[in-house]
């Protein structure tokens, strides 16, 4: 498949009740590990992505370096490949947008982009997201690519306490439908309170995608609910990790 046919293609996998499941990768090697288990597509987390070269997150890894793991990624496997690209490193829309090109041109079919303040205190007011997301619908479009643009709201991830998440349900659904009309694909609310996930769904026209944590219903339930992409997040990253200490532990007597 050629970039607009993996676009294409995953866009169709977004369907609700039968969820796209993405495995979330960080690199060429667990991408041929996921794509060889049967995955339909690809997808970085960006907290793993930064780990696997020694950064924290919230953009500390630099973009050259970050872009040139996309394009190996995107080079590895046949498979379309969404990159979690959190604030685009920018803040002006022009600057947001130029930035996601540098993924388009290694190869990535969407990206997820959220609407936290990276590297300060909560989100950004509506209108400041959405002409962002417009910006980068704009320069897609230009480009020929149905590129798709998960729009990620942190609201939820910024209230650990759950018992918060059904009073901040109205804004999320005014940021979804803000988002949709400046060229969303995908609604991500990572973090929402597992009670909340089909009030959501209910309310929001985009396609939605909830993270697997701990607390999260199974797949199943999920389905039910309307979900319609499933993300994993930092936890393959994780386990992986813990793996390699344990066995490295057994090894050195740690």
């Amino acid at each position: 498949m050629d970039q607009i046919e993996k676009a294409k293609t995953f866009a169709s996998l977004h369907r609700k009740g039968d969820p796209l499941v993405l495995y979330n990768i960080w690199d060429a090697g667990s991408a041929r590990a996921v794509a060889e288990a049967g995955a339909k597509a690809l997808a970085t987390g960006s907290w793993s992505v930064a780990a696997a070269q020694g950064f924290g997150d919230g953009q500390k890894i630099p973009l050259p370096l970050l872009t040139e793991i996309a394009r190996l990624i995107a080079q590895a496997t046949p498979l379309p490949l969404s990159v979690d690209f959190e604030g685009a490193y920018a803040l002006a829309p022009e600057e947001t947008a130029a930035n996601v090109a540098l993924l388009i041109e290694a190869g990535a079919v969407g990206i997820n982009f959220e609407d936290q303040v990276v590297g300060g205190n909560g989100v950004h007011p509506i209108d400041v997201q959405a002409a962002r997301i417009r910006a980068i619908r704009a320069m897609a479009e230009r480009r020929g690519v149905p590129f798709f643009i998960n729009a990620r709201t942190d609201l939820f991830l910024q209230a650990p306490d759950a018992s918060e998440h059904a009073a901040l349900l109205d804004e999320a659904c005014r940021r979804a439908e803000a988002f949709a009309v400046a060229g969303a694909s995908g609604f991500f609310a990572p973090g929402i309170d597992a009670d909340l996930i089909g009030r959501l769904y209910e309310r929001v026209t985009l396609p939605v995608n909830i993270m697997a944590r701990s607390t999260t219903p199974d797949l199943a339930t999920l389905k039910r609910l309307g979900v319609a992409r499933v993300s994993h997040g930092p936890g393959p990253y994780r386990a992986m990790i813990a793996r390699l200490k344990s066995e490295a532990e057994a090894i050195y007597g740690g």
